[in-house]
């Protein structure tokens, strides 16, 4: 008797909000698939009525991910179809599903992406900021000292930052944007894309701030923080070498504390004494 063919783990983007957004082939694969494995199956059996679909769902999410990948990689191999969705958007972009998929790509079996919306990507498309280079850090740390910290190691980031956060959490996530990135730092903050109070707001960090303050209904909802680059000149490269030098001389001798701050900053050597 024959062996199955293996089958195929489709990566399915569903809708952020506006549910004309599901694309032809992915309410095609979703009837289709022999499965959905879905992050919420409560969330992904709506969108599914929606359009009419009756499909098995397995819940699939970051508490159970690791120790399901195995037996559904099995499953694959014996020629079943999966597709995988999160709640929203692009599966894996912030989501569960990257242990699944290298485990299935491990395996040597076919991982096909079914590409759609993404929330990180409309709002950059639609936010005016350089869109050439960009830095995608998902969620900033919930803690604030580690959520500062981070903000520290990409306050010198010249490409453009794309964040998210959730409702409970933007108006101190962006006041720290602020006060570690700069102020004056020009933003854009996205909310509820593809929703009916969809709103893009953009200026300064600290007019953001203000205008979070005095209207409670742009507190709410879920967002896409995208932050302008610090500035990639001179300038710059020559205020982060200095910043490391300093840090590193603290451990080393100044002249070996200039070597490797001078490697990583590309910075003379020469210039970091003078400013050490």
């Amino acid at each position: 008797m024959s062996q199955p063919s293996p089958g195929t783990l489709f990566v399915v983007a569903t809708p952020i909000g506006n549910l004309e957004d599901l694309s032809p082939r992915a309410l095609r694969t979703l009837r289709e698939c022999d499965a959905v494995l879905a992050e919420d199956t409560r969330h992904t059996r709506q969108l599914l009525a929606h359009f009419g679909i009756e499909r098995p769902l397995q819940a699939l999410h970051e508490h159970n991910e690791a120790q399901q990948a195995a037996s559904l990689v099995e499953a694959l191999r014996a020629g079943r179809s999966f597709a995988l969705v999160s709640d929203a958007g692009t599966p894996l972009v912030s989501d569960p599903g990257f242990r699944l998929v290298r485990a299935a790509r491990a395996a040597g079996l076919t991982v096909s992406p079914v590409p759609g919306p993404c929330a990180a990507i409309a709002a950059l498309s639609a936010a005016g900021l350089p869109s050439d280079r960009f830095v995608f850090e998902g969620f900033l740390p919930a803690k604030v000292g580690a959520r500062r910290q981070r903000l520290l190691e990409l306050r010198e980031e010249s490409r453009t930052l794309v964040l998210y956060e959730s409702a409970h959490r933007i108006e101190e996530s962006l006041a720290d944007c602020a006060g570690v990135l700069g102020g004056g730092r020009h933003a854009v903050l996205a909310r509820e894309l593809t929703k009916r109070f969809e709103t893009l707001l953009d200026g300064a960090l600290d007019a953001l701030c203000r205008r979070l303050a005095e209207d409670p209904d742009q507190r709410r909802g879920e967002f896409v923080l995208l932050i302008e680059g610090a500035a990639a000149d001179a300038d710059a490269a020559l205020a982060q070498g200095r910043r490391l030098y300093a840090l590193l001389s603290e451990h080393l001798p100044p002249s070996q504390a200039a070597r490797v701050a001078a490697e990583f900053s590309g910075v003379p050597r020469k210039a970091l004494y003078g400013g050490g």
